[in-house]
């Protein structure tokens, strides 16, 4: 690969089906010439797609992956596979005019999918052999599901990028069809050679097929894996991820687009407390491969290109100052044993049942017999965890109940009564506080409320601790 100063930069899955519109503004726009390149572009699956591949992100509706995992003996999933192929020609559809690329856009979909589909029939055919065991496989089908739709958005853009003259180049990280067996670097490196960036724009899939596995850690965040890597790899000057929103102070559909600004400026610190309550900036780990690697990320808007959005560096504060409020609903597991005063190992007990139930923790507090965790998990989960806990300390009483944590972030929080002028304007718009603290680092504060009133926590913060020292940001548009 030949570079010579270079960004690498992500786009989402639901910018991607803005695709005709993303040509007019971030990928072409006005440059021309050498200004169109030096830039690689890691491409999410359209929206909806990877939904209708493996399952429906947050009403967990089955896609084709959960209907061949829950009845591998049936044909249920080749209906949902179906269902594929009319959604991914739907997609290319809305943003390629010319004939000859929707052809070849539907040739490249009717080659994919077929292979998937004669994929799956083959693997229903081992499994009814007693020594076949399916189970075995099934992370391997999940990532050969998943990987179809980032080669197909990544090939639409390519597509439609030469169209317009660009000089763009189709990187397939997928393995499809290859049988070599490549770590991630390896596979990086494969998919990136000979490529000159100073004259081609490289088109990336989200998915990249490897021998570590993505998504058996990742699952649905490989995309930023992939891209925070590719960057360190190639030495990028800038990682950019391009959202439909800027990093602002607060939802501005919560507390008001006028009443919210744009970050601008902040560091991973940041970053990593708003990935822990479910609001990433980017993936923990993907921040982690910048940072070793000191490169700097920028989030910005892709359909405002002209607006440089929010760096996330090292840099700490110029002065104090709350950055952004948010929160999340969260299940707070109790569990009080009056014995527990003194004796260790109480602590790794639970973790260990938490970390079995593959359980998100956001928070954590103790005292001398109670050990309270607030989770990110379902209530059918907690449940779960509650009776594992329950069986392990028979004469404890362990409780679940629901709740959400509302947070105040900022590089330094130091010097600003965040937690009392925090709990005063909670108090005063009537929100019950269960809990609060602000860890020793003074980077966040935390409020533990009951669930129903996370909105209005959210906005009675953003008011006292944010809108009242910072000059509002007027066009901000929601997530």
């Amino acid at each position: 690969m030949t570079t010579a100063g270079h960004t690498v930069e992500k786009i989402g899955g639901t910018s991607m089906s803005r695709l005709d519109q993303l040509r007019e503004t971030l990928l072409i726009g006005t440059r021309e010439g050498c200004d169109l390149y030096g830039r690689v572009f890691v491409v999410s699956a359209f929206g909806g797609i990877t939904n209708l591949l493996l399952e429906h992100k947050k009403s967990g509706e089955p896609g084709v992956y959960a209907a061949f995992a829950n009845a591998p003996e049936g044909h249920g999933w080749l209906e949902k596979l179906d269902r594929v192929a009319v959604a991914m020609r739907a997609a290319h559809a809305k943003v390629l005019d010319h004939p000859a690329d929707l052809a070849q856009a539907d040739d490249f979909v009717r080659d994919r999918i077929e292979g998937a589909r004669s994929f799956l029939i083959d693997m229903q055919r081992l499994s009814s052999y007693g020594h076949f065991r399916l189970s075995r496989q099934m992370q391997i089908i999940r990532e050969l599901l998943s990987g179809l739709g980032e080669a197909h958005s990544a090939f639409t853009a390519t597509q439609l990028l030469r169209r317009f003259g660009v000089a763009a180049r189709f990187v397939d990280l997928t393995g499809w069809r290859d049988e070599r067996e490549l770590c991630l670097t390896e596979r990086l490196q494969d998919g990136m050679k000979g490529v000159d960036l100073s004259t081609e724009m490289a088109i990336v899939t989200g998915y990249a097929q490897c021998t570590e596995g993505l998504m058996a850690e990742f699952d649905r965040g490989y995309s930023e894996v992939t891209f925070s890597r590719l960057a360190a790899l190639t030495g990028a000057t800038e990682a950019i991820i391009h959202k439909e929103f800027h990093l602002s102070s607060a939802d501005p559909g919560l507390v008001g687009a006028d009443q919210v600004r744009k970050l601008g400026h902040t560091n991973y610190d940041v970053a990593d407390q708003l990935a822990n309550l479910g609001m990433e900036a980017i993936h923990p780990k993907a921040a982690q491969s910048l940072r070793q690697a000191q490169i700097p990320l920028r989030v910005t808007n892709a359909f405002e290109p002209d607006d440089p959005g929010t760096l996330i560096d090292e840099a700490p504060a110029d002065k104090a100052a709350a950055e952004i409020v948010t929160g999340l609903p969260v299940i707070a597991l109790e569990l009080f044993e009056p014995d527990m005063v003194g004796v260790k190992g109480y602590d790794a007990a639970i973790l260990e049942v938490l970390r079995r139930h593959k359980a998100s923790i956001v928070s954590k507090s103790s005292n001398a017999n109670t050990i309270t965790h607030y989770l990110d998990v379902s209530l059918k989960i907690a449940r779960r965890i509650e009776a594992d806990l329950q069986d392990a300390y028979p004469t404890a009483q362990v409780t679940t109940r629901q709740a959400a944590i509302a947070s105040v972030i900022g590089r330094d929080l130091r010097g600003l009564n965040a937690l009392l002028r925090g709990l005063r304007a909670l108090d005063e718009a009537g929100i019950e506080v269960i809990a609060a603290q602000q860890p020793s680092r003074c980077v966040d504060v935390q409020y533990v409320i009951p669930r129903d009133g996370l909105n209005e926590a959210i906005k009675a913060l953003h008011h006292e601790l944010c809108a009242e020292t910072q000059k509002p940001m007027l066009a901000v548009t929601a997530a």
